[in-house]
């Protein structure tokens, strides 16, 4: 009777306590919490007290937001040894954690709140009983509920917990030592140590323990200043950051992590960072291969699209076409050409160069013979001239040209052999009056002509023909400019150049010229006229007469030029012409229809060379 009578009365207690903590309010937003509730269940812990623990529990419960991602929540009760009612990992909805509660059994023996806080920071806030990383920052709160004075030492192991992170709540009813009580508790202590004298005030200290658990949601008001994350813990907050960020040293704001820095990206060419993660990229040219870290060239000649004539060279920048050897790539980038060596290489030729496939061969005009280096040719060696060019500088010829007709000038003295016991050379120049540039007997080798023919300055103004005519004849060929006696026997040779009419009388003294023994030349060049220049030249006119319709055409000239002014080979002083029919002359004869022949032929074969590469051309584009 007196026990029906009890449970009655403990009824009649507990109803409304668990009932008025359930519907105090909202449940508790804390943020993510791992609460574990460490439970005294010693034999000084009488059944009524038990059950009003028990009930103190599951109203609990009923205001905190329970879950995963919320409060996690464990149950450990102890005495002489230590039991896991349930771990943290154990329940996500709160009905079977209050079932669990329900269902538990006082062990009923000593009392070891050492040992039972030493369970709880080893085993009950481990990551495989289901507690938060400690890189996560979820705060680890355990809740002490005692009714009497541990049997072991608690200072020592609390202070250990709270060390490691663990805020501790001790909560101590009616006997219950409050020594122990504050040696165990997180400061501040009148935060954290609880004690109630009576079982008509559990209702009140149930609402303050809630209070003191759940506090201000802080995260809810402005100025917490966390950049991604702000996270709500029992009477505080601290921020995180999203993936791939870290937490800066102002606890605030977050930094991208940069893993590629790392340097254990394994990426071959580049690595490029993106928040939480990176990928591996290559370089222009290169395709990613199947690990995602190394990179192949692209070949883009097996694409088959290239379109080379001859070779495809795949590079980083694409496909790119290639010749064989002796060919030259055209500008389309593809089709090959066979290489003309004499337009590509300083070959070094006096006269022509010929290109033979993967070489090339100098040439000599007609009568001259190649020289033992393979590149010049002899020269007027045996014919002996004094030399006087009369050159046309009026208005008419014009600056750009007069460069030409220099250029041309030198090109003559080229194939002749200046030295004073061999051809002597002298330049005049006219335009509306006359100046000798240099006399007969000034300069004794060809560079030093050249030099000089090239340091001459344009005249310009009008055409003196005649007067220069005369000049030459009265001065030029005088031995005071140089010239040789006329007893040597040495020939007198004058060429006049000039591109247009005289504007003066030419007739007197171009016959003058001639009855003075001087074999006169006249080139003519785009205006020059034809009667005049006749008028000037010795007989026969074929020979002595030159043309040419522009200054840009005036080299071909120089091949009849030089077989005139050095005739047949062995003219000198002393000597005498020999005859066509003998020996000597048939076989020369001989030797230059051999190589005019030769010439022939293979300027021959290089044309029908082109016009195979013109027709390979036509078939390809076809």
């Amino acid at each position: 009777m007196r026990g029906l009578l009890c449970c009655l009365v403990l009824l009649f207690l507990l109803q409304p306590w668990e009932s008025q903590l359930q519907l105090a309010g909202p449940r508790c937003h804390t943020g993510p919490l791992d609460l574990v509730f460490v439970i005294d269940s010693s034999r000084s812990v009488r059944p009524f007290e038990f059950e009003t623990m028990r009930q103190f529990l599951v109203g609990l419960l009923r205001g905190l937001n329970v879950g995963p991602n919320a409060t996690r929540v464990g149950v450990i009760q102890y005495s002489s040894q230590v039991q896991s009612v349930f771990p943290l990992r154990a329940f996500s909805r709160r009905e079977d954690m209050e079932r669990a509660i329900r269902d538990l059994v006082p062990l009923a023996q000593g009392t070891m709140t050492g040992l039972a806080i030493q369970y709880a920071m080893n085993v009950a806030f481990s990551v495989a009983e289901g507690a938060r990383p400690p890189e996560e920052r979820v705060p680890r709160v355990a809740v002490i509920v005692t009714d009497g004075r541990p049997q072991d030492r608690v200072a020592e192991v609390a202070a250990q917990a709270r060390a490691r992170g663990i805020e501790i709540y001790a909560v101590g009813v009616q006997r219950a030592d409050v020594g122990s009580l504050r040696a165990m508790a997180s400061p501040p202590l009148d935060e954290h140590v609880f004690l109630v004298e009576s079982f008509d005030l559990i209702q009140e200290f149930g609402l303050q323990f809630q209070s003191r658990l759940c506090g201000k949601d802080q995260c809810a008001e402005p100025g917490h200043g966390c950049q991604h994350q702000c996270v709500n813990a029992p009477g505080t907050f601290h921020c995180t950051c999203n993936p791939g960020y870290k937490l800066a040293a102002d606890n605030k704001s977050c930094l991208a992590i940069d893993l590629c820095a790392e340097g254990t990206h394994g990426c071959e060419h580049h690595c490029v960072n993106s928040p939480g993660s990176y990928f591996c990229h290559c370089q222009v040219g290169f395709v990613l291969q199947q690990d995602q870290r190394s990179c192949r060239a692209i070949d883009y000649c097996s694409f088959g699209n290239h379109s080379c004539q001859h070779e495809c060279v795949s590079t980083p920048g694409g496909p790119r076409c290639h010749c064989r050897e002796g060919h030259d790539l055209q500008p389309d980038g593809r089709s090959c050409q066979v290489r003309d060596l004499c337009n590509g290489v300083d070959h070094g030729c006096e006269f022509q160069c010929v290109s033979e496939g993967l070489s090339y061969r100098c040439l000599c005009p007609e009568g001259r013979q190649l020289q033992a280096d393979g590149k010049s040719c002899d020269r007027c060696r045996e014919g002996h001239v004094d030399l006087v060019l009369l050159v046309d500088g009026s208005k008419s010829v014009r600056p750009q040209n007069f460069e030409l007709v220099k250029r041309f000038v030198n090109q003559i003295v080229d194939f002749l052999d200046v030295s004073p016991e061999g051809t002597r050379v002298g330049l005049v120049q006219f335009s509306s009056r006359v100046r000798t540039e240099f006399p007969l007997g000034r300069y004794g080798t060809a560079a030093e002509v050249k030099q000089a023919v090239l340091a001459m300055e344009y005249m310009e103004r009008g055409t003196m023909t005649g007067l220069a005519l005369r000049h030459m004849v009265e001065h030029s060929f005088s031995e005071a400019q140089g010239a040789r006696p006329r007893a040597l026997n040495v020939p007198r040779v004058g060429l006049v150049f000039t591109d247009g009419r005289s504007q003066d009388d030419i007739s007197v003294w171009a016959a003058r010229a001639k009855e003075e023994g001087i074999v006169m030349y006249a080139v003519g060049v785009g205006k020059a006229v034809e009667a005049e220049l006749r008028e000037i030249a010795s007989e026969p006119a074929e020979l002595h007469v030159s043309y040419a319709p522009d200054f840009g055409t005036m080299t071909h000239l120089l091949q009849n030029l030089r077989g005139s002014i050095c005739p047949e080979e062995g003219i000198s002083a002393g000597t005498e012409l020999r005859s066509p029919c003998e020996c000597e002359s048939l076989v020369e004869f001989q030797g230059r229809t051999l190589g005019a022949l030769e010439s022939l032929t293979l300027n021959l074969a290089q044309l029908t060379a082109r016009l195979e590469h013109l027709e390979n051309q036509l078939a390809n584009q076809k």
